[in-house]
């Protein structure tokens, strides 16, 4: 065991004490660095799902009245439109001689500016105008104009006046396509007429559906036959 030198002096046991309180006290306020820790790979996040949407369920029908409400008010334009349509502007022209087509009927009533077409009837089997047509106008009242203007006024290079009516069928309708079964009639007199012709045979067959007599066109005279028209073969 060594002994102290000579002459030095052992420090008090007091300060021996103090000294290693010190070195205590240096440690806890300077830690010893740490190492870091292993670096570790970060994986970026995964996208999440997103949750499917919810089933689209029928509205309430009081929704569905309010929808259709809502579509009703934002489309007036469409409702004008289709009670337009519905109209009658068409006219019934009738005692037109057989040499009135629809050239001659346009070029009349062309000053209105408001005819949209004109059709002149004609026999199936022959081709001779049947004495009526019909003109469509733009609106109901341009048509009603026309019927005010033209009616039992004189026709222009002819000999009776203009008899008009309103049709018996709704703008854009078609008109009666059944077949007809015409009858040839000879021998007549040359006072007769068309209304008279039919007349005649309508006392005895209510099937008539018109008649017409044939008129030379150089002339202007019957040639003594003419055509009765019947929906019914029977």
């Amino acid at each position: 065991m060594m002994q102290p030198a000579p002459g030095a002096v052992p420090p008090p046991p007091s300060m021996a004490h103090q000294y290693q309180y010190q070195q205590q006290q240096q440690q806890h306020q300077h830690p010893p660095p740490q190492q870091p820790p292993p670096y570790m790979m970060m994986m970026p996040p995964q996208p999440q799902s997103q949750p499917p949407p919810p089933p689209m369920w029928p509205a309430p029908p009081q929704a569905a009245a309010v929808s259709m409400q809502a579509q009703q008010q934002q489309a007036p334009g469409g409702q004008q439109q289709s009670g337009q349509s519905s109209e009658i502007r068409t006219l019934w022209i009738g005692d037109l001689q057989y040499w009135m087509d629809e050239n001659y009927v346009s070029s009349i009533f062309a000053p209105t500016g408001e005819v949209v077409s004109v059709k002149v009837i004609r026999n199936k089997q022959t081709g001779q105008v049947e004495g009526y047509g019909f003109l469509e106008f733009v609106t109901r009242a341009a048509a009603e104009r026309a019927l005010q203007a033209y009616n039992g006024t004189p026709m222009p290079n002819g000999e009776q006046n203009f008899r008009l009516n309103w049709a018996s069928f709704s703008a854009g309708e078609r008109r009666d396509e059944t077949p007809d079964f015409t009858v040839f009639v000879g021998d007549l007199a040359p006072d007769v007429t068309d209304y008279m012709l039919q007349e005649t045979f309508r006392a005895r067959y209510p099937t008539v559906k018109g008649a017409k007599v044939v008129i030379d066109r150089l002339t202007g005279r019957t040639k003594g036959y003419g055509f009765v028209r019947f929906s019914d073969e029977k």
